[in-house]
């Protein structure tokens, strides 16, 4: 009788053992399913297929700073093209990559501070030492709009540098390239998420 006892207690066992592995097994495969839909309907991406990618900047509470900004593989870099209205007439912006892709909260702190990969201070976008995510200031007209157009040789959609998926915030006031670690450039007006762009569309 001991024996059957002891028969039965492994027999079950086997079978759950078992049925643990078809169920594990039918999850990889659904994921395998599933990566492969995703990748052959353009979900996701390779780095090296990357052309442009864009933010697109919307109000934080209380303010008005909205437009978009492109980001394009060049030769060189990354061109930053920026066209931002609602800003401060006659007035500079500072405008930074931010570590976070998260503009949930009213006043885009969700965002967190600036994208700074390699661990370096704040500086200017010319400057040998600076975050990654320094892209100095967008100059305001009288209507308050602000445009810029430059290659910067430190973005990047791979690797290390790479700014696929983060923040980028508009600033009430203007980067001073010195003050640490934000160049005390103020409250932050605008916010918007680096996003791969369909160069189809």
């Amino acid at each position: 009788m001991k024996n059957l006892t002891y028969t039965l207690f492994a027999l079950l066992l086997f079978t759950a053992c078992a049925q643990e592995q078809s169920d594990i097994q039918e999850r990889a495969d659904v994921t395998e399913v599933e990566t492969e839909t995703r990748m052959n309907s353009g979900t996701v991406h390779n780095a090296t297929d990357i052309e442009m990618a864009t933010a697109v900047i919307h109000p934080t509470e209380g303010n008005s700073a909205e437009g978009v900004i492109t980001f394009t593989q060049t030769n060189e870099g990354i061109r930053v093209e920026a066209n931002i209205s609602g800003l401060s007439a006659d007035a500079l912006h500072g405008f930074h990559i931010h570590e976070y892709g998260d503009c949930r909260a009213d006043d885009g702190t969700s965002a967190g501070g600036h994208y700074n990969p390699q661990g370096m201070d704040h500086g200017a976008p010319t400057d040998s030492e600076r975050h990654v995510g320094d892209l100095g200031n967008l100059s305001a007209n009288a209507d308050g709009v602000a445009t810029l157009d430059y290659v910067d040789p430190v973005l990047s959609f791979s690797g290390t540098n790479s700014i696929i998926g983060y923040g980028v915030i508009v600033h009430a006031g203007e980067d001073d390239f010195v003050t640490q670690p934000t160049g005390d450039a103020g409250g932050r007006i605008g916010c918007g998420v680096i996003g791969v762009a369909n160069t189809g569309y």
